[in-house]
């Protein structure tokens, strides 16, 4: 019996259903909203440190945690939030992580207030489309110019926890980009 070594594979994440089905059902996904975007923001500023696949584990920890990441609701939390959060074993319990989150809610109600939305602001850096897929994980940029620019304008907007490579990765898991390689399964998906 022959095995076709061309055949489409995941690009990661094969190997945990879990993982599996964030490859295959979200990463690289269009994804629009003040309170999804301010999720995936926290989750990518949690992980610093982490692998993905564990913070992917705790991810209805820190829904449940952060009031399905609400902002309004978020923003609103007190020095005796934190101190909740602090221990309770859903998320990851690191004091500068759980206020950045709260610090990042503020400046979601902010940008409201102001007339404008994390939504527009985090889409207004989406690059143009490459045109073709890359090939292995080496080619794939670990930040590029617009993550940087939109790790630059989110600082000017209050955020924190909000460097180059942690917007790219933010930028890859909400479809500003797609970097699912040419082999993929999620190419034909």
């Amino acid at each position: 019996m022959s095995t076709d070594t061309t055949a489409p594979v995941r690009c990661f994440g094969t190997g945990d259903p879990l993982y599996e089905a964030y490859h295959d059902h979200e990463w690289g996904r269009p994804v629009r909203g003040d309170a999804a975007l301010l999720e995936r923001i926290v989750l990518e500023g949690a992980q610093s440190g982490l692998s993905w696949l564990t913070i992917l584990r705790k991810r209805d920890g820190y829904r449940a945690a952060f009031a399905g990441f609400e902002p309004a609701a978020v923003a609103a939390y007190s020095d005796g939030d934190v101190e909740r959060l602090m221990a309770d074993p859903g998320i990851v319990r690191n004091r500068r992580k759980i206020e950045s989150a709260i610090t990042n809610a503020r400046a979601t109600v902010a940008l409201r207030e102001a007339g404008g939305s994390l939504t527009e602001l985090f889409w207004s850096f989406a690059p143009e489309p490459r045109g073709t897929r890359l090939s292995t994980w080496e080619d794939v940029p670990a930040a590029t110019p617009e993550s940087i620019a939109l790790a630059k304008a989110l600082k000017r907007a209050g955020f924190v926890f909000v460097g180059p490579t942690t917007m790219y990765a933010a930028m890859q898991a909400c479809g500003l980009v797609d970097d699912h390689l040419a082999d993929c399964v999620a190419v034909d998906a």
